[in-house]
């Protein structure tokens, strides 16, 4: 094998991103990214005494931040936990695999990658593959990280994912529902999912991202490609018109983004004409 040899230049090179990237959360980022993220870790009790957090990278901005964000939360000291930086590569082409090393080395962050077929296996599949990618990439990203002793793993959605998906259940899949900030495994036994960004506003993660210079893998399946092309199956190009209708929405009430947020958590049970819980569903009726 031939070692690729590393300058001292490029060595400076990383190491000067790395302290500024993390300058910016501790300072001109603190409010708008670190406080949050501390803030959702403390409200919903992501964090506890012992865990060994399997911090999920696809090579995004928002994963990578979340990265940093973990580090810098861990260097606070307030409790003792583990966190191993993983990284699925489900069949990237050799530049965007050399991206995201790239990119983890820069920044300080020091990932453990494996490797799967999952962009071969939902080449195969013309309806919905985004939906089958994600179920089989949680599946390994679980598997993966319970080998490696992790209880739980910690993927990258922020604020706004939150709230499309929100107003995505209701328009186009006739239900309220949420994304939530934590969930047992139902496959994998003592496991948890966290998701440490929830409060976090991905306008902030971007404006984090320019500041310093940084530039991030986007989506980089085949899949992706082809809707480039013109090519959908309709989930992509549904999150977008929700999007577009959220900020359209705040042209007129400035606050429809929390109200959205905040909907989910102030559901009145006594106005609702049916509901499901533990699979089971009950009508109003039952009790009236």
């Amino acid at each position: 094998m031939i070692m690729k040899e590393i300058s001292i230049d490029e060595i400076k090179n990383d190491d000067t991103r790395r302290k500024r990237a993390e300058e910016s959360i501790q300072k001109k980022f603190h409010r708008q990214l670190f406080s949050p993220f501390a803030k959702a870790c403390k409200t919903y009790k992501l964090i506890e005494e012992g865990d060994h957090i399997a911090v999920c990278i696809s090579g995004g901005k928002d994963s990578m931040l979340m990265a940093k964000l973990f580090q810098e939360i861990q260097r606070h000291r307030q409790m003792e936990f583990k966190l191993t930086f993983l990284v699925m590569d489900p069949g990237y082409n050799r530049e965007n695999r050399v991206l995201i090393e790239s990119n983890a080395k820069a920044l300080g962050i020091p990932i453990t990658i494996f490797e799967s077929t999952i962009f071969d296996t939902v080449d195969t599949i013309e309806k919905s593959p985004c939906y089958l990618c994600a179920r089989m990439r949680r599946g390994y990203l679980y598997s993966q990280a319970k080998e490696l002793g992790c209880n739980k793993i910690a993927l990258g959605h922020h604020y706004d994912d939150v709230i499309e998906t929100i107003l995505m259940g209701m328009i186009h899949g006739a239900q309220i529902q949420t994304m939530m900030p934590k969930l047992h495994s139902t496959n994998f036994e003592g496991m948890e999912l966290i998701r440490p960004m929830y409060l976090v506003r991905e306008a902030d993660i971007c404006a984090w991202r320019d500041y310093n210079e940084l530039h991030f893998l986007q989506c980089a399946c085949h899949f992706t490609e082809s809707c480039a092309a013109g090519h959908d199956d309709g989930t992509s190009s549904k999150r977008l018109e929700t999007k577009k209708l959220i900020a359209e929405l705040k042209k007129t009430n400035p606050f429809i983004e929390s109200n959205i947020f905040r909907s989910v958590e102030n559901v009145n049970l006594d106005t609702v004409i049916e509901y499901k819980k533990d699979g089971v569903r009950h009508n109003f009726l039952d009790e009236y």
